[in-house]
């Protein structure tokens, strides 16, 4: 029965809606990474709470299929701020910048920064 649970939750992850600004961050990479995690022997894992595992992934499936999106849409696409979508996907972006220039090390930014301001020869 685990094998058939096993290949109910890779189709799902095959799926679920890849984000390609957010490589290697998304939902689908982390859903993918979970599902690794508690099937480590594959279709082999034995499953300890059988119905818990079923309840997850229904409701991983309901998500998927938006099933709450369109039991209560939504009036309009901004939240309560004002900010659309794609101003949101604008300063997350940015962000996602940011964070990731604070990983390379004051050396290296300091590096990056001065031979921006040198003269060009």
């Amino acid at each position: 029965m685990s094998a058939t649970r096993y290949r109910r939750f890779l189709k799902l992850c095959e799926e679920w809606p890849r984000n390609e600004s957010q490589k290697g961050h998304d939902m689908a990479t982390f859903l993918l990474q979970r599902v690794a995690s508690a099937f480590r022997e594959g279709e082999n894992t034995q499953i300890s709470d059988p119905e818990k595992c079923d309840q997850m992934y229904e409701s991983l499936a309901r998500i998927n299929s938006n099933v709450y999106r369109q039991r209560f849409p939504r009036v309009r696409d901004t939240s309560f701020t004002g900010v659309t979508v794609d101003e949101c996907k604008v300063l997350l972006r940015g962000s996602a910048q940011q964070m990731d220039d604070e990983k390379k090390g004051l050396w290296k930014t300091l590096m990056e920064r001065l031979s921006k301001d040198a003269p060009e020869k």
